[in-house]
């Protein structure tokens, strides 16, 4: 196996597990730039859903992208196509052999694929030995493992998957999580801005979430919109449902916009170019953090601990589990993090 230390003779190759969901493949991409800082050489590859290609893709230093795409698969099982392409990715999996696999996610079928995964007389398939509080684990992944990394149960979802290849690794993890993800340029006329996207700066509400009792009250939506009019608010949606709500949500503020529906990339770059973002404890929310953009995160129902942002200071979190932050204490966080002639918000309330 190749050494892991500065002056190794052979770079280390490295494969990341980490499929889904959107904001646990986020939360996992400071994994990179730790393992960068410390061996500079090493080849770093990725088996993700293919969904959140075009986010993992953001981060240069992922040399190879190994799409996984279980979510479609499951529905036509029974095709030939389905089944050749999942001999593919099998054979993709298997033409690396590499020094350490890691399995950050600790699913029964993360562990099939690490289990699949080859590696080099002495490589380390390296996994988490017990889930976090609240979190999906499954026991059953660490028969795939060879070694198994043992976390308290109340650590960051960003911190666990770093310390678990830093002790593997051999280094310690102190510095903030940096995501890898490049700022973003200014449009040009060869690479101008989407239909949907405003010619200013502009805020975007990410009010959208699976779960009811994560959201945030509609009638504190509508209020702070108000209080933040003239601003630009973008109301993105995922569903049917999302949509409704945000429909609701622009026929009592002017100076909202539902947007149609987004591909993931046109996501990714609708909280990249944000002047400011609000949103509850969900995937995008936590995109926009991780490019450092202006982002308060509103946390209801979901422990703060757990995904709060806490590597920047352009990034508030308020709220906690049974306890959403009032209109007020969002209002005042928003305006803290912007100069008000950038987004055009207003500096105090209107009379």
């Amino acid at each position: 196996m190749a050494m892991g230390s500065a002056g190794a003779a052979t770079p280390l190759n490295i494969l990341l597990v980490r499929v889904s969901s959107l904001g646990d493949v986020l939360h996992n991409m400071p994994i990179v730039a730790d393992i960068a800082r410390h061996y500079p050489d090493a080849n770093i590859d990725w088996v993700v859903e293919e969904g959140y290609t075009s986010l993992v893709r953001l981060n240069g230093r992922v040399r190879n992208i190994i799409p996984f795409a279980l979510r479609r698969w499951r529905k036509s099982l029974r095709e030939r196509a389905t089944r050749a392409e999942i001999k593919a990715f099998f054979a993709t999996l298997r033409a690396q052999r590499y020094d350490y696999v890691f399995d950050t996610q600790g699913l029964l079928k993360t562990g099939i694929i690490m289990g699949a995964a080859r590696v080099v007389k002495g490589g380390q398939k390296v996994g988490l030995a017990n889930g976090s509080e609240g979190s999906g684990y499954e026991g059953v992944s660490r028969l795939f493992h060879t070694r198994s990394v043992p976390l308290d149960p109340r650590t960051h979802a960003v911190a666990r998957g770093r310390l678990v290849v830093g002790a593997a690794l051999g280094y310690k993890v102190d510095t903030p999580a940096d995501f890898g993800l490049p700022d973003a340029p200014p449009f040009s006329p060869s690479d101008p801005r989407p239909d949907w996207m405003p010619a200013g700066p502009y805020a975007v509400y990410f009010h959208g979430t699976a779960r009811d009792a994560k959201k945030w009250a509609p009638a504190n939506w509508i209020e702070l919109g108000a209080a933040l009019a003239p601003t630009t608010i973008l109301l993105p949606w995922g569903s049917p449902k999302e949509k409704a709500e945000a429909e609701a949500l622009a026929a009592s503020l002017p100076n909202a916009r539902v947007l149609p529906k987004l591909s993931m990339g046109d996501a990714v770059l609708l909280a990249r170019h944000a002047a400011l973002a609000i949103g509850v404890d969900t995937g995008l929310t936590h995109i926009a953090a991780a490019f450092t953009r202006p982002t308060v995160e509103i946390y209801a129902d979901s422990p703060r601990w757990k995904t709060e942002g806490n590597w920047s200071p352009k990034i508030i979190n308020l709220g906690d589990r049974g306890a959403p932050p009032s209109v007020a204490e969002v209002l005042a966080a928003a305006r803290s993090l912007v100069v008000p002639a950038q987004a055009g918000i207003p500096s105090r309330k209107s009379p």
